[in-house]
């Protein structure tokens, strides 16, 4: 089986845009392809988890990645998935970005010199000392305004008002595969389903302008069970950063996968067997759990290592079968400063350990009996603690059924 037959297996290929040659050219390890990523948030989250794990099974069948660094498209926002208009980040906010994502993806994917070695280019050297006069005089001419319109990613905008700058990201990616198919031999363009216009008028302008053909294949995307995606786009973020997203929850993340998509996850983004997954897809009762600690383990150990994700799922284990061991449960530690008059109310609690955004927040969750502190259920949400209550393990709180987070007294 060769490497697109696997990626067809685990249902990560949505659309092509010329299947045989594309199968041939990866098959034989000869694709040069690259993956755009916009640097909107500091952190890359499950959402590019995919990408990555897509550009390291490529590059293990001998083909050639590009990771790019979206430091000038970013200056515009991709409107591709958005009912609103992207919060234009400034310059300092994209480079610090940028500097974190490459951190993060060093990680994930083998960079050097030489055959088959991923490179990491930033658009901003090239985007940004572009003319705009220039441009237009050089690629204007080969975008259609009606075929834009008509573009997926535009329609879902024009209904609240599609700004220009939005209007220019199509001209700005496709000028992107333009140019590196020129300078460094990049003959293919890997993104998410929702990329599709976009990747279409890299090709299209590579055609017009060079006469040559150049090709694109789009992911599926992860989208929750509500649907929408998951990652930066749509909310309910799982980050790759352990500071924003810890070990042990983004190991209860998976865990906690539905019934009915733990397969799916297993299949598109762990790098078990097919063989073996396919044993397991008949696996019912009991054994789905068995399959998401399978999952959970394996996403966890790939992103944060071997020696965290024993920990979360040790954790894990003794917490949800009574063992009630609080040693590698997420943590925020408090100092006295942190009391007032030497307490501290349940809304400031949650506060502090990062488990409510605001105090409205948790009065809601309060009132609605989804706080409990060391197992007793919190109603009142005027409830103080005081510095003798921490003890020396301190206070295990419990939100919803399945979130624990321990806060201790220094």
């Amino acid at each position: 089986m060769g490497i697109y037959e696997e990626l067809q297996a685990r249902g990560l290929i949505a659309q092509v845009t010329n299947e045989e040659e594309i199968r041939e050219m990866v098959n034989a390890g000869k694709a040069t392809f690259y993956i755009g990523f916009d640097c909107t948030a500091d952190s890359l989250t499950a959402g590019h988890f995919m990408a990555l794990t897509l550009m390291k099974r490529l590059q293990m069948a001998g083909n050639k990645p590009i990771a790019l660094i979206g430091g000038g498209t970013t200056m515009i926002g991709d409107p591709s998935g958005r009912t609103d208009m992207r919060k234009v980040l400034t310059k300092e906010d994209i480079d610090y970005n940028a500097s974190v994502f490459k951190r993060q993806m060093e990680s994930f994917i083998e960079f050097g010199e030489g055959p088959g070695k991923a490179m990491m280019l930033n658009n901003a050297d090239w985007l940004l000392g572009l003319n705009y006069v220039e441009l237009l005089r050089e690629v204007g001419h080969c975008f259609s305004v009606n075929n834009m319109l008509r573009a997926e990613c535009y329609k879902q905008r024009m209904e609240k008002g599609l700004s220009f700058l939005e209007f220019n990201y199509m001209i700005m990616q496709s000028y992107d595969f333009y140019h590196m198919y020129q300078h460094y031999g990049c003959n293919m363009q890997f993104g998410g389903d929702d990329q599709w216009s976009n990747m279409l008028g890299g090709t299209e302008l590579i055609r017009r302008k060079l006469g040559k053909d150049a090709h694109c294949m789009t992911i599926t995307l992860l989208t929750d069970s509500q649907g929408k995606k998951m990652g930066k786009t749509a909310g309910n973020a799982v980050w790759l950063d352990p500071n924003k997203t810890s070990p042990f929850d983004f190991y209860q993340y998976w865990r906690n996968v539905d019934d009915a998509d733990v397969f799916k996850c297993l299949r598109m983004l762990t790098f078990l067997p097919l063989e073996q997954l396919d044993e397991m897809s008949g696996w019912e009762g009991s054994q789905l759990n068995q399959a998401k600690e399978i999952l959970a383990f394996e996403l966890t150990k790939m992103v944060h290592g071997e020696e965290e994700a024993q920990k979360a799922q040790e954790g894990a284990r003794a917490l949800f079968g009574g063992g009630a061991s609080t040693a590698n449960m997420p943590t925020t530690e408090l100092a006295e400063e942190d009391l007032a008059d030497g307490q501290i109310g349940i809304l400031d609690l949650l506060l502090k350990a990062g488990l409510i955004p605001s105090k409205g927040e948790g009065r809601r969750l309060v009132q609605q009996g989804g706080v409990s502190v060391n197992d007793e259920k919190v109603t009142d949400f005027g409830k103080s603690f005081a510095a003798a209550d921490f003890g020396p393990e301190g206070l295990i709180i419990k939100k919803g059924k399945k979130v624990f987070h321990k806060v201790v007294l220094k």
